[in-house]
């Protein structure tokens, strides 16, 4: 018979997983006087701060990289009036990246650093067993919903009959994170100033609407996982927003 290996038992994981349970246990102990039966939630609210406090050197040099491309926007735009190679073109932009020290990658650096710490929340909350003891955060809650459910299992299980936990939790985070995506897209499209297309892009008419789309991925994503990680990535969406609302004030 044939089993599936559970990664979370890896050892290496496995202690990840019961250092951070031990963390999540330990903040929830101490805030249950405050919060009571959302205790654990608070704790994964203040674990994901400590964790964007942390990247607070991230978000400034995201902000300066925004700052260098912005400064040259012009100096792009005459690149692709003059090199019509696609790759000449390329090689040009690299140069002037490289010789002005802007660093054109510098905006995906806040979501690859928080990328491990929100599979290890996901993980943590998704586990009956982590690192061989019972996984007691999975019976906690957040206004009558599981932290281990997610919304997708929450419906499914409602629409086979089966009892679940509260549901409009979900959806109140869900819209909050839908709320603070749309204004960081729309903060981000002024604060990257007019943009010049590419050679080639101008015969893309979609790649608007593919832009304008994309960064609702997250809260797509946000409805399929624990309400855990969904927490997670509110607060850190909400952090982001206001981060760089604030460098960008204080860098520009």
């Amino acid at each position: 018979m044939r089993t599936t290996m559970d990664l979370s038992a890896f050892p290496p994981l496995a202690v990840v997983l019961d250092g951070l349970h031990t963390v999540v246990v330990a903040l929830s102990d101490l805030v249950e006087p405050i919060a009571g039966a959302s205790s654990s939630a608070l704790a994964v609210v203040l674990l994901t701060l400590a964790v964007r406090v942390l990247l607070v050197p991230v978000g400034v040099s995201q902000v300066r990289a925004e700052i260098g491309r912005r400064r040259l926007a012009p100096a792009l735009a005459d690149l692709r009036r003059r090199i019509r190679d696609p790759q000449a073109l390329q090689r040009a932009t690299a140069a002037l990246y490289t010789s002005e020290k802007v660093s054109p990658l510098a905006g995906c650096l806040p979501t690859l650093a928080q990328a491990p710490v929100l599979t290890a929340v996901w993980s943590l909350f998704s586990h009956p067993v982590i690192a061989g003891h019972a996984n007691a955060l999975l019976g906690h809650v957040l206004a009558g919903a599981a932290l281990g459910a997610s919304l997708v299992g929450s419906v499914g299980a409602v629409v086979g009959g089966v009892a679940a936990g509260a549901v409009w939790p979900f959806v109140v985070l869900l819209v909050v994170l839908a709320l603070v995506v749309e204004l960081r897209r729309r903060a981000d499209l002024r604060a990257a100033g007019p943009l010049v297309a590419a050679p080639g892009q101008e015969a893309l008419p979609g790649l608007a609407t593919v832009a304008r789309v994309l960064p609702f991925v997250t809260v797509v994503v946000a409805a399929s996982v624990p309400l855990a990680a969904a927490l997670y990535m509110v607060t850190s969406a909400a952090w982001t927003l206001g981060e760089r609302a604030l460098l960008r004030r204080v860098l520009a």
